[in-house]
């Protein structure tokens, strides 16, 4: 079990554009809401491994996981964790995450514990009903299916859960990756990755930390797929964030911060207008289309932004009101230029808290947003564009 605190919050206030706005199922929590917002937040491995140097302890060291424990492997250790919860969360918090990670090993005596998840659940929620629960199933957030920090780029908030169970007995990787698009459980994804190779401070590993430009990728690949980024910075043995870390830390915010600070798409006519035209030229990018013809944009839902002069752009990101559930399945932004009489065609599926799309530089006069399959109306707060650094654009 481990404990999260909150060191970098995001939230964004952002006005809806409703598009026939109808009820979704499954749909998330108030707590899941306030939990989608955060975006990118840290934790941190530290205990006896950062001083022994090993990754994987052996059971017999300070640790929450006592294997040594003479109740170990006994429905009596249900009770002795039980006790630490409430100790923790009646002396401590608010706590607003908190971690089953689904490690379980054997104890000196062979035996391995049968935890009384349902029970550990009832204790959460009785003590600290706003606090979300992290595991390979919930049962309010799901591991992504790795450790390398991305989510699928298909990500779906809802993910089924009958049959399966944390450790051993969880969904598909590929499942965790990506949900289950009616999935029947509002279980959002997870990336959890570390700043270094390892989970704990070792020494050995200073010169390894990853750059700020490897973060900033995580980010697109977690935040920018839907998904929140969780990023382990181990502590070292003086208790502190190490220099690498710390300056990596640094160099991804002012890159983040630098890349995301002109929203372009706010100079542009029509922002939020519903735009109903029925024809545009054909995608130069798009193989599926063949030379000078002509395509129909579907007539779910499409809107446009027209630019008075043209801009550069290389980054859209696209954001879903996810307080009636998730709709997006399906959509395509059209980059247009009136100039060139050229359109290029981005597909893509899901939207869900943050869609960050990157494409090479490409000069624009209008972006066309178009929903192009959905499981209900989607509900649109937010279209930007920018120009970013090409050496950060997703490879």
């Amino acid at each position: 079990m481990r404990i999260l605190k909150t060191v970098l919050i995001f939230i964004f206030a952002i006005t809806p554009w409703f598009l026939q706005a109808q009820t979704l199922q499954p749909k998330p929590t108030k707590a899941q809401l306030a939990w989608h917002d955060m975006e990118f937040y840290l934790f941190m491995h530290f205990g006896p491994n950062t001083f022994t140097g090993l990754e994987w302890g052996h059971g017999n060291e300070i640790s929450p996981w006592d294997r040594n424990h003479p109740d170990y492997g006994t429905s009596t250790y249900n009770d002795v964790f039980v006790n630490m919860m409430t100790e923790i969360f009646t002396n401590y918090g608010p706590i607003w995450e908190l971690w089953w990670d689904g490690a379980n090993g054997e104890g000196p005596n062979g035996k391995r514990q049968v935890y009384d998840w349902k029970r550990f659940e009832k204790t959460v929620r009785d003590l600290s009903p706003n606090t979300v629960v992290f595991s390979d199933i919930g049962p309010d957030i799901r591991w992504v299916g790795n450790e390398q920090g991305f989510a699928g780029k298909t990500n779906w908030n809802t993910l089924d859960t009958a049959g399966f169970r944390r450790g051993a007995g969880s969904p598909p990787m590929d499942t965790l990756n990506t949900g289950n698009v009616h999935g029947k459980n509002w279980i959002p994804g997870e990336c959890d990755v570390s700043i270094r190779p390892g989970w704990f401070y070792h020494k050995a590993e200073d010169s390894k930390v990853k750059t700020p430009e490897q973060l900033f990728e995580l980010y697109l690949k977690s935040v920018g797929r839907g998904a929140n980024l969780l990023l382990n910075v181990p502590p070292d043995g003086r208790g502190l964030i190490h220099e690498n870390d710390s300056a990596a830390l640094v160099g991804f915010n002012k890159l983040k911060a630098e890349s995301f600070k002109n929203n372009l798409a706010k100079e542009g006519k029509g922002y939020f207008q519903r735009y109903n035209a029925n024809r545009v030229t054909r995608a130069l990018n798009d193989d599926d289309l063949a030379t000078g013809e002509m395509i129909t944009l579907n007539n779910l839902q499409t809107v446009e932004i027209k630019f008075e002069k043209p801009e550069m752009i290389n980054c859209i990101v696209l954001s879903e009101d996810l307080s009636a559930g998730q709709a997006c399945a399906g959509f395509i932004a059209y980059l247009t230029n009136r100039k060139y009489k050229a359109v290029t065609a981005i597909k893509g599926t899901t939207i869900g808290r943050k869609k960050i799309i990157t494409f090479p530089q490409t000069e624009v006069t209008s972006i066309i947003i178009s929903i192009q399959g959905q499981k209900s109306s989607t509900l649109i707060t937010e279209i930007e564009a920018y120009n970013i650094d090409e050496r950060l654009i997703e490879k």
